[in-house]
């Protein structure tokens, strides 16, 4: 199924479109249903009050849950470097003729991880076959130095290799964990109601169509925004490796 919530452009154009079209049924269809059956203004005000009440709530979660992920994946971008790093600088405890191999290969390494957030959804299952196949050429390269020598020293180089790749696991992982998609259609059915409910319960729809509009609008972009955070690959919030690329910076101008 097509990921629309990756996508927060589409979610904020389908979102103007459907709640705004939503607040015109409410107020321009369902109003004329208003004398035809028994009702009290005040419990119709007081479920409205209660959807817009349950709505926000849910909005707010939802923008926590996104915010949430956000900083993991800021956290664990961070923990990547470190742990990257540690291993590039412990590979001077292997032998001497695995040593320049497994630098070689840790720097590639790093490059492709720098990629890795820098890249759009289409060029990631190339990078993402890159770093595989250099993640199985470093655990050779180090699994022979250690049968080469096993010492403590060569075995500390290779647990640093070993965090590294699986800390690789864990930034992957937590890419792939988005708001549910259950979330998502809770979020938008309620919206619906509520703007359905604004439209049904504004009293001169016709001549004040301009401000009732705008709280789709106030919504959608709400919604823009909490796509925008939780995506991990398109819009303008995004995870910038700046510890990768330091680490990067740093090997490339080693400190006199």
């Amino acid at each position: 199924m097509w990921p629309l919530n990756q996508h927060p452009v589409y979610i904020l154009m389908l979102s103007l479109i459907i709640l705004g079209a939503s607040v015109w049924c409410g107020g321009a269809l369902l109003s004329r249903f208003k004398n035809r059956v028994a009702w009290s203004q005040t419990d119709f005000n007081l479920v409205q009050t209660a959807t817009l009440t349950l709505l926000s709530l849910i909005i707010g979660f939802t923008f926590s849950m996104a915010i949430g992920r956000f900083d993991q994946r800021k956290v664990l971008e961070e923990a990547e470097a470190n742990s990257i790093g540690t291993a590039i600088l412990r590979a001077d405890l292997f032998p001497a003729e695995a040593r320049t191999e497994v630098k070689k290969l840790l720097t590639q390494y790093l490059e492709q991880r720098i990629l890795f957030y820098e890249a759009d959804e289409p060029q990631l299952e190339t990078i993402n076959a890159r770093t595989i196949k250099l993640q199985k050429e470093l655990w050779s390269a180090a699994a022979r130095a250690a049968n080469s020598q096993p010492t403590p020293t060569v075995a500390l180089a290779v647990a640093s290799i070993s965090e590294a790749i699986s800390a690789e696991g864990h930034s992957q992982g937590a890419s792939w964990n988005t708001i549910p998609r259950p979330a998502w259609w809770l979020l938008a059915m309620i919206a619906v109601c509520a703007n359905l409910m604004f439209g049904f319960g504004s009293h001169h729809f016709n001549s004040h169509r301009s401000i009732l509009f705008t709280l789709p609008v106030i919504i959608s972009i709400t919604f823009f925004l909490i796509a925008d955070i939780d995506s991990p690959r398109s819009g303008g919030i995004r995870i910038t490796p700046q510890n990768l690329t330091n680490l990067a910076h740093t090997l490339s101008h080693p400190t006199p």
